[in-house]
């Protein structure tokens, strides 16, 4: 029997267990002009929670009773189409099943022999299309400026951190553990790695870790470490904001500084974007991210979780901080 995974009611604050749903159903044989995928990897991502939500947004809500659905890297079991012969693997937005039938349209073949493909879900997916769209195009980095980045331990963060490095700039991560910021120094060469949930004074930390003030911030959670940052951002500094998962769970809009004025007394620009914002870029941005990866400028954190049955509980995981880097479940 083919497993699914439905989205059983809309969460009220952070999701549990009990909003999914479990099914079975036989698996589909494939028509002419389709494909029979079985799911390998499946990427589990913080936006996805505003899906959850009946809202209107930049993308569709999920249906209640319907099957939930992200990045997938696939394997062509069966083919009856002209472009796709069985064996072959590919990556596209798919639903939480462990089969299911596609007409080849948002689906893109990846090679295993060029980077581990749970890659193509992370670094060369759309965590890395962001992270370096997000940080080139918004923050517009130039050497020897400084770089702060929120949720620096996640997929995109620690992506947008390497990036920064190798543009030449002081690049400062926030995090929540002090393994995560030890990680973020060692593995992926930040210049320095703040603690937020130990620091007693946030504000403070980040001027004393970025002493010629904040040029780009790369927001990623949103909330109180945005306000922290945003009091030391220098003149024309530029803001690209790429998440809130701070507040992604929150009932009521909270409340906080009020950005006007510190916009307009330093002249900067703060801006939100969505990846598809940049589609044009994404063939070139694609190559120099595996041409960095290829020459060891480059390197990714994944945190693998096993089976399919535990999709659910690792996308909850994310509002934890449970993941070093990108969280992918491997069916």
């Amino acid at each position: 029997m083919n497993k699914v995974i439905l989205l059983k009611k809309r969460p009220v604050g952070r999701p549990t267990l009990h909003d999914f749903q479990f099914s079975s159903a036989a698996i589909p044989v494939p028509p002419a002009g389709k494909v029979l995928l079985k799911a390998l990897y499946v990427s589990v991502d913080p936006y996805l929670r505003g899906r959850m939500n009946d809202s209107k947004s930049y993308v569709s809500s999920f249906e209640i009773g319907k099957p939930m659905q992200s990045g997938t890297i696939a394997q062509v079991v069966d083919s009856k189409h002209a472009e796709f012969r069985k064996g072959d693997y590919v990556s596209g937005n798919l639903e939480w099943k462990e089969y299911q039938v596609s007409n080849g349209d948002g689906l893109a073949k990846v090679d295993g022999k060029v980077s581990p493909l749970s890659s193509y879900l992370g670094v060369l997916g759309m965590t890395g299309l962001t992270a370096y769209l997000g940080l080139t195009e918004i923050g517009i980095p130039k050497a020897g400026e400084t770089i702060v980045v929120s949720g620096a331990a996640g997929a995109v963060g620690t992506v947008v951190g390497q990036v920064g490095k190798i543009t030449g700039c002081l690049v400062v991560g926030i995090t929540g553990t002090d393994e995560k910021a030890a990680l973020l120094k060692s593995k992926f060469k930040f210049d320095d790695a703040i603690n937020y949930k130990t620091s007693h004074n946030l504000k403070e930390a980040i001027r004393i870790a970025c002493p010629e003030g904040v040029d780009i911030y790369f927001d990623n959670v949103g909330g109180e470490i945005s306000d922290a940052v945003l009091s030391n951002i220098n003149k024309h500094a530029r803001l690209p904001v790429c998440g809130a998962i701070s507040q992604y769970n929150d009932s009521k809009i909270s409340s906080g500084p009020r950005l006007q004025p510190i916009l307009l007394t330093k002249s900067a620009t703060m801006r939100g974007f969505i990846v598809s914002d940049f589609s044009a870029k994404f063939p070139a941005a694609f190559k120099q991210l595996a041409s960095w990866l290829k020459e060891g400028k480059l390197t990714y954190a994944e945190t693998i979780v096993e089976g399919f049955e535990n999709i659910p509980q690792a996308f909850i995981d994310l509002f934890d901080g449970k993941n070093k880097g990108k969280m992918i479940v491997k069916i």
